[in-house]
């Protein structure tokens, strides 16, 4: 946008000082072909004639007022073929206003006018000066002494007051002039030269109709003004002044500025009485070219200045277009119109562009691992551009601001390597820019989002109320070698307010769609550094199977990885809405079991969660159950992939629990009482659990406890590991689809069973669920022993308590002896 605001402004100055000239010519030249060379002049020139010692002087006045005054050194009347000529010698016409506020002044060396044909000659150069409209000379001829006294104080001398004049002055230099006194008509077919305070111009030929107030400038129009150390070169090939209309028109007009150049088929400016300029008008198309490689082009365009000459704003219409190729990168911009609005001195400050905004960008870049194209669109309704002014007197944007809903698309790709699509899209989008034009900060309001696909392939969209994202300042190093790290601009932070929603879509494996992570909050902030969103104000997750609320959350942008703080919540539901586990073959990532059925809950102080192994880690006081089984412990791990919990504890202070509920059924025991066929619930405690949902398997090993202690309804054991294998739901399964029975514990290392008052002590106890069954072994030289209240101590081969008849069982050499005792109340 730099190349634009420059040379328009550099166009409207310009224009400026062409007006001046134009109106300086018309007014001037128009009192002095209106007054002067009229049909009657030889009759008006003997008016008030009188000798002087330098030659003779010719003045007219009207009701005491002085219009003209004529001096000549000479006055010769001559014969020539017969015909009579006045020749005059040395002649200096001065020309006044009515109130004596402005003095023009026409010099040749000598004049020829043939009173038959009304037509005058300038023989020779004709020198002619022009005091602008709105500078008077230090004393003007009809002034009062009033006048002459004000002008006097208010320039401290006559001097100051005459330089002031002289610096308002435009100088007009021809030859060849030629005045028809029958059509009022004035021209020259030789060179025109003007000199003025900003600078000074020339055409070839030159003609004006006094009755019309036409000024004609034929061709090779020229006018080279300064703007500040800079020259300002303009040209036209033909231009027009029309006094009446108060207007200039220029064909085919070309401005020249550093090296930029501005280009119309035709403009007309426009000036108000006083001289200054109104407006400026081009048609048949209008194109700025920039030296770096810019372009705007538009079919037509309008620019209003105010009283001093100074645009206000300004229209261009008819299909707009920008384009700039700089360095490898390119830029095409469209837009039916665009409208300007200026500053005090001419700076651009605005500019509005509506009706379908378009803007499209391509650069290609170079670095070691190969060519990287980069491929950016921005469309709007509506876009509004605010500008500033930098060093070195440049404007340079400040802002651009695009409403009615934004969409701004970027595609990069290295070499023949997958593309990475982004897409904004807001309702309202703004984008802050810093020095050299650098796009610093975007900030996005209503029904924001933002889309994109990683190198992976996974799809990534972040939406929310208002997005604020700050870009990352580039040096001017980075500026030069711009797209090399795979970025052409980063995101250094942002953040999501209100209805904050993050969906991420890893690729398919193998024909197989993979569950979507979504995940929701009040706010996110994305940080840089660490490629992390954060999450806060009530964040809640949803992937695959799992939902988790916690009062933080942070996700990766790049691995989609989660990390919960917080009054962690997590619940695995079985398989996401669309996804059959048994299609996909991937029912670890469907759900999570701990040997039941329905939802699987967890609570802890904080989750971390591994999208790519399906791995979720629950940490400080974590506690996860199914219906009736839980699991207690410091840190739980639960791996979807894998389908295994592990669990354990950090020291003896903390261990790791476990509660297992089996079916109830009950049978006739001794004495007609009624006992369960098994445990209705046992109670682990350890160091270290590994539970496997595809074996139905779980090993609690001693760890940090030192022991693990296992408790049932019916006994307590001490051991240092213990294995339950449970049958799978539905096996024995109690009613309304109850947890499943624990098939089988082993009880293995340093054993001691307590049961009904009895204590035994042994290697291993296995526990099976259809006998009901407590089997107590030991080693060759370490057999399984019983203590009993009644029996004393009892030791075999095996030592075989039954919980459902309170029975003890003894093998050993091929022998099997039963033991009923009853347990003390």
């Amino acid at each position: 946008m730099r190349f634009t605001i420059e040379r328009l402004r550099t166009l409207v100055l310009v224009a400026g000082v062409l007006l001046v000239i134009a109106l300086g010519v018309f007014l001037g030249t128009a009192r002095f072909r209106n007054r002067f060379l009229r049909k009657d002049l030889p009759q008006k020139l003997g008016l008030n004639i009188q000798e002087e010692a330098n030659g003779f002087v010719y003045t007219h006045e009207v009701r005491g007022h002085m219009l003209y005054k004529i001096h000549a050194s000479k006055q010769v009347q001559l014969k020539r073929d017969g015909k009579v000529f006045l020749q005059l010698h040395n002649v200096t016409i001065e020309l006044y206003a009515e109130d004596g506020s402005r003095v023009d002044r026409i010099e040749g060396d000598e004049f020829e006018y043939d009173p038959n044909s009304g037509i005058a000659r300038a023989v020779g150069p004709v020198e002619i000066t022009l005091t602008k409209p709105t500078v008077a000379p230090a004393i003007a001829p009809n002034a009062t002494a009033k006048q002459a006294l004000i002008t006097t104080q208010k320039n401290n001398s006559l001097a100051s007051a005459a330089q002031t004049a002289a610096s308002g002055q435009i100088h007009v230099k021809t030859s060849g002039l030629i005045f028809d006194r029958n059509t009022g008509e004035a021209s020259t077919g030789e060179r025109v030269e003007f000199t003025l305070a900003q600078g000074r111009g020339s055409a070839m030929g030159a003609n004006y109709d006094s009755h019309n107030g036409l000024l004609v400038l034929d061709h090779a129009v020229q006018l080279d003004v300064q703007r500040g150390a800079d020259p300002v070169s303009m040209s036209a090939q033909h231009a027009v002044f029309k006094r009446d209309d108060q207007v200039c028109e220029l064909q085919f007009a070309s401005l020249h500025y550093r090296t930029d150049v501005s280009n119309a088929a035709k403009a007309n400016v426009f000036f108000r009485d006083d001289g200054s300029a109104e407006r400026l008008q081009a048609d048949g198309g209008f194109v700025l070219v920039t030296g770096t490689g810019g372009r705007l082009a538009a079919p037509t365009g309008t620019l209003i200045f105010d009283e001093h000459s100074q645009p206000l704003n300004g229209q261009m219409q008819g299909g707009v277009t920008i384009d700039a190729d700089n360095k490898g990168r390119k830029l095409h911009g469209t837009s039916p119109t665009m409208e300007l609005a200026f500053a005090g001195q001419g700076e651009l400050r605005s500019a509005h562009l509506e009706r379908g905004v378009q803007f499209v960008s391509d650069e290609e870049t170079a670095s070691a691992s190969g060519p990287l194209h980069s491929h950016r669109t921005w469309i709007s309704p509506v876009a509004d551009i605010a500008f500033r002014t930098a060093a070195k007197g440049k404007v340079e944007p400040a802002s651009i601001h695009g409403t009615g809903g934004v969409v701004v698309e970027a595609t990069s790709q290295r070499g023949n390597g997958p593309a990475s699509p982004e897409k904004l899209i807001a309702d309202d989008v703004i984008g802050e820019f810093g020095a050299n034009g650098a796009l610093t900060r975007l900030l996005g309001h209503g029904h924001t989002s933002i889309a994109e696909t990683t190198a992976t392939g996974t799809q990534q969209t972040m939406s929310g109320d208002v997005l604020d994202a700050r870009l990352a300042a580039e040096s001017s190093a980075n500026a030069t070698n711009r797209g090399a790290a795979g970025e052409q601009m980063q995101i250094e932070s942002a953040t999501v307010d209100g209805n904050v929603v993050l969906t991420q879509q890893p690729p398919a494996k193998a024909g197989v769609a993979q569950p979507v992570l979504r995940a929701t909050s009040g706010h996110a902030e994305y940080d840089k550094a660490g490629q992390l969103l954060h999450l806060t104000r009530s964040p809640h997750v949803t992937d695959g199977g799992l939902e988790l609320t916690a009062e933080r959350l942070n996700v990766s942008q790049e691995s989609g990885d989660a990390l919960a703080e917080g009054n962690v919540k997590a619940t695995w539901t079985g398989a996401p809405e669309g996804v059959n586990p048994a299609k996909t073959g991937n029912a670890a990532k469907a759900s999570a079991n701990f040997g039941a059925q329905g939802p699987t809950h967890v609570i802890a102080e904080q989750a971390e969660l591994k999208r790519s192994s399906g791995a979720a880690t629950f940490k400080g006081n974590a506690r996860l159950w199914q219906q009736g089984n839980s699991v207690v412990a410091p840190v739980i791990v639960l791996d979807r992939t894998k389908q295994t919990l592990t669990a354990e504890s950090m020291d003896s202070k903390n261990p790791v629990q476990v509660v297992l509920v089996s079916a109830r059924a009950a049978v006739a025991g001794r004495q007609g009482s009624q006992k369960q066929s098994g445990p209705s619930v046992i109670r682990v405690r350890g160091g270290d659990l590994k539970y496997s949902s595809a074996e139905r398997k779980a090993l609690m090993l001693a760890g940090h406890a030192g022991n693990v202690v296992t408790s049932t309804a019916d006994a307590t054991t001490v051991s240092k590991e213990v294995e339950l294998i449970l049958l799978p739901p539905g096996n024995h399964a109690g009613k309304d689809g109850a947890a499943a029975q624990v098939d089988r514990m082993t009880s293995t290392g340093h054993v001691e069973i307590s049961t009904q008052g009895r204590r035994g002590t042994g290697e291993q106890l296995v526990y099976t669920s259809d006998t009901g069954n407590y089997v107590l072994t030991g080693t060759a030289g370490a057999p399984p022993q019983l203590t009993d209240p009644t029996r004393g101590m009892v030791t075999g081969q095996a030592l075989i308590f039954n919980s459902r008849d309170d029975s003890v069982s003894i093998e050993g050499d091929g022998r099997k002896t039963t033991t009923v005792t009853t347990a003390p109340k």
